[in-house]
């Protein structure tokens, strides 16, 4: 009936094959409905499909869920799971794989533990955590020193090395005080390591007028949130990569960290927002 209504009259075609006009009418509005359904889940696996390798295949089903709805679409965490499982779209597992990074056995002075787990702090460049981390490489081991700004959850300073020395720590730290020039009283939180307690680093720490904070002594949860943060590199970048040569590891990381992480990662302690973004509301709420 649908394809010959330009040669025969409705009347005549419902009187002569026995359909009723409203069974005809109801059966267009459930065609029209399909193909609307359809239309829509087609542009939806698309757009689904398109943040997941935005992200490098690092996303799941709830960060894609938040960035759909941010976009305008109403749509489940339940949906968008099903529809990724369907077209196959993963995101990376992480491994169980430690090396200890931290060497508390020394006479060296120990600061006390002033952040106390306080993670909330108001504005930027206010807290800074630190901490070293292990990064494999075939050409042989690498260390990351990572210095992040407690409140935007940025990556103010890093370092990569093939030694886990102060001057790896040094040169991280080095890196955030030049690109934030934080205000004298900054409040700066790390283990207890050798290389955050050497002479050296508290002299640094002196000569940027930083008051230091570390942890207790086997504690991990006092530094928190900089352990959430390696945890995160693993699983979404360096156990989803194999480096070959220490240069690779060198451009890739910065590439995360720079490109990826500080600028686009959206964090859900951020409001679903990246640290970037984060911290340019914070100064344009501020004026």
């Amino acid at each position: 009936m649908e394809g010959h209504r330009s040669k025969f009259r409705m009347e005549k075609m419902c009187a002569v094959l026995d359909v009723s006009r409203s069974g005809y009418y109801k059966w267009c509005k459930e065609q029209t409905n399909e193909n609307a359904y359809q239309t829509r889940r087609r542009a939806l696996v698309a757009r689904i499909t398109w943040l997941f390798l935005d992200s490098k295949r690092r996303y799941g089903s709830p960060k894609i869920t938040k960035l759909l709805r941010q976009e305008g679409w109403t749509v489940s965490e339940r949906l968008v799971g099903k529809l990724m499982q369907e077209s196959a779209l993963r995101s990376c597992v992480s491994k169980k794989f430690k090396v200890t990074t931290t060497d508390s056995n020394h006479t060296n002075p120990i600061a006390p533990n002033v952040l106390n787990q306080q993670f909330k702090t108001k504005a930027p460049n206010k807290v800074w955590v630190t901490d070293i981390t292990y990064i494999p490489c075939r050409e042989g081991r690498l260390y990351l020193a990572s210095v992040l700004d407690l409140y935007t959850r940025k990556i103010v300073g890093w370092k990569l090395a093939d030694r886990m020395t102060t001057d790896l720590v040094l040169a991280a730290l080095d890196q955030a005080y030049e690109a934030k020039k934080p205000a004298k009283g900054l409040l700066h939180h790390s283990d207890r390591g050798s290389q955050y307690t050497s002479e050296e680093y508290r002299s640094r720490l002196k000569k940027y007028k930083m008051r230091a904070s570390m942890s207790r002594r086997g504690n991990c949860y006092d530094n928190a949130c900089i352990e959430s943060f390696h945890s995160v590199l693993k699983k979404e970048f360096i156990y989803c990569t194999r480096f070959k040569t220490k240069v690779q590891a060198q451009q890739e990381m910065f590439e995360y960290i720079e490109f990826f992480y500080n600028r686009k990662r959206i964090h859900g302690s951020l409001g679903y927002v990246s640290p970037d973004r984060f911290e340019a509301m914070y100064y344009k709420r501020i004026g």
